[in-house]
């Protein structure tokens, strides 16, 4: 119990730090010119003032896992990170956005694993490709959860209903979103297709489980935990390898279904980027910070609150960590038919 009310007053101090920032995010470009000015050398770097461009929606997984960092780094960097949510097209308008801004190191990319296959799915030409990687934070493990009214007790339920001409609602968060990708795995398993409905972030899909409006979604264990616990969703089955220690209960996926194997162990991965042709310098002062930031006992406790699998790569670490994911994610969508 203390644990907990650890947690939540660390949360609530980041979310309220965060908004705090966020009133006074007014930068003139004038400051940001005489910043430019000096970054060529390093001289004044950091500035006064950086920006985090967060891929999802608050209170979703990414922004949760982004948001205590941020606090950890700046005061490594002894500066101000001001972060805003950019949502929409499965994290592409952030991605965007930062990089048609300067390659001078003010605004960083808060992603998660989405644009690995942008190109792939044609949701823009950017993959993380064209930005380097300051910390490749963590992968997770997810699961696949319903209300808890919901008729369906197994995957196996919502896979029979789907075939059988039931039109059963997944709340996704986009093409190319975790909810879709781990469809696109359902169908290539089961052929079962679902009717797709699309909300901003993880948690706008969780909600929109809980108060019916959809049949299921796919949840990772942190955003679905305290609704595990107080039986609000129920957790059909769990995509991975082995089990979640403390949801025991959870069969896995592979029990119903051990074609599921082939994909396994997956999940999404969270990251903070920078545009590509970034000064190296400033690569490296942000990689130093955020990596001290990681190494952090309270943001490690949170890592292992959220059932994060902590990773705190950079450099060529985390350029082969994507670059395998890619490759997997490729092959599987190819062989489910998601794309061509």
């Amino acid at each position: 119990m203390k644990r907990l009310k650890w947690l939540a007053a660390l949360l609530a101090a980041v979310l309220a730090f965060s908004l705090l920032a966020g009133c006074q995010a007014d930068t003139s470009e004038g400051d940001l010119s005489a910043a430019e000015g000096n970054i060529g050398n390093v001289i004044g770097y950091p500035p006064k003032e950086l920006n985090g461009i967060i891929q999802w929606g608050v209170g979703g997984g990414t922004d949760s896992i982004m948001r205590p960092l941020a606090v950890l780094a700046q005061d490594k960097l002894n500066t101000n990170l001001v972060l805003t949510n950019k949502t929409g097209d499965t994290g592409a308008v952030a991605t965007e956005f930062v990089y048609h801004q300067s390659a001078d190191g003010l605004n960083l990319l808060m992603g998660a694993e989405n644009p690995a296959l942008y190109d792939k799915l044609g949701i823009s030409s950017l993959t993380y490709d064209n930005f380097t990687c300051i910390l490749l934070i963590g992968d997770e493990t997810t699961g696949i959860v319903v209300g808890k009214d919901a008729p369906y007790k197994s995957l196996t339920d919502l896979v029979n209903a789907a075939k059988g001409g039931t039109a059963v609602k997944l709340a996704t968060t986009g093409k190319g979103g975790l909810p879709w990708e781990v469809a696109a795995m359902i169908t290539g398993v089961t052929g079962a297709t679902f009717e797709q409905v699309e909300y901003s972030s993880d948690a706008s899909a969780k909600e929109a489980v809980l108060n019916g409006q959809c049949d299921f979604t796919v949840c990772k264990v942190q955003m679905g935990y305290q609704e595990y616990k107080s039986g609000d969703l129920k957790w059909l089955c769990m995509l991975a390898t082995e089990p979640v220690s403390m949801m025991s209960d959870v069969p896995l996926v592979t029990a119903e279904y051990p074609d599921f194997a082939q994909y396994l162990p997956w999940g999404p991965f969270y990251g903070i980027f920078v545009k590509e042709g970034t000064d190296e310098n400033i690569v490296k002062i942000l990689q130093d910070a955020f990596s001290q930031a990681y190494a952090d006992s309270s943001y490690k406790t949170m890592l292992g609150y959220f059932y994060i699998n902590p990773l705190g790569y950079t450099g060529k670490e985390a350029q082969d960590y994507i670059a395998k994911w890619r490759t997997n994610m490729v092959d599987l969508l190819t062989k489910t038919g998601a794309i061509q």
